[in-house]
């Protein structure tokens, strides 16, 4: 897709909606931090359903210190992977108390460096805490970079590097949001609502459908 045709892109992403932002429900840096976590192969929904509930109870790393990995266990049971997930949450969070008071910290080496932190995860707490403008490759991004031609590649480290290089440095802040909830509710991986597409003509996918 040519640089144009990209600016066109996120100049109606930004008209449709000007203040996109997670669809993760958290109140702190740490709760988003923990709510990304629990995401991974995760609907948001079902995040949400389990983090009201957690985070009524033990909203702070010291909280959740105190309920340790078992503890965790009764609040994300319907979550996918949730024994894992409850692992990897309580040993960050013991990380986190030991190492940085308690707080995330806004590097992304030490971000990654916790257990359950990928690279997408400290993409999304640097953008959405920090503000920094990065940019998050999920399957939904994934999937609309390469099925549109607006940033392809093999892999997502790929299409988050293209995506980088290929979104006009205005855009680039809320970027990740607009393609993940466009990915999500209208560029889906089965039935894509082309029909509504509010960028169907700037899109150079050849299978399009009808309605």
């Amino acid at each position: 897709m040519s640089p144009k045709r990209i600016r066109v892109v996120f100049e109606r992403f930004a008209q449709a909606n000007p203040a996109p932002t997670t669809e993760l429900e958290y109140a702190t840096p740490y709760q988003l931090l923990v709510a990304v976590i629990l995401s991974a192969q995760a609907t948001d929904r079902s995040v949400n359903l389990a983090t009201r509930e957690l985070f009524k109870a033990a909203g702070t790393p010291n909280k959740i210190a105190a309920l340790g990995e078992a503890g965790l266990i009764p609040y994300i049971g319907r979550i996918g992977l949730y024994k894992s997930k409850a692992k990897n949450v309580a040993a960050m969070t013991k990380i986190l108390l030991d190492e940085y008071g308690g707080e995330v910290p806004r590097d992304r080496a030490a971000l990654e460096a916790l257990p359950g932190v990928g690279r997408k995860t400290a993409n999304v707490v640097l953008n959405t805490v920090f503000g920094e403008p990065t940019i998050a490759v999920d399957t939904h991004v994934f999937r609309l970079a390469n099925r549109s031609g607006l940033a392809p590649g093999k892999d997502v480290r790929e299409v988050e590097d293209r995506l980088v290089r290929a979104v006009p440095a205005e855009y680039r802040h809320n970027a990740h949001h607009w393609l993940i909830l466009h990915g999500r509710y209208v560029c889906r991986a089965a039935r894509p609502d082309c029909p509504h597409c509010l960028i169907a003509d700037l899109c150079e996918w050849t299978e399009k459908t009808a309605g």
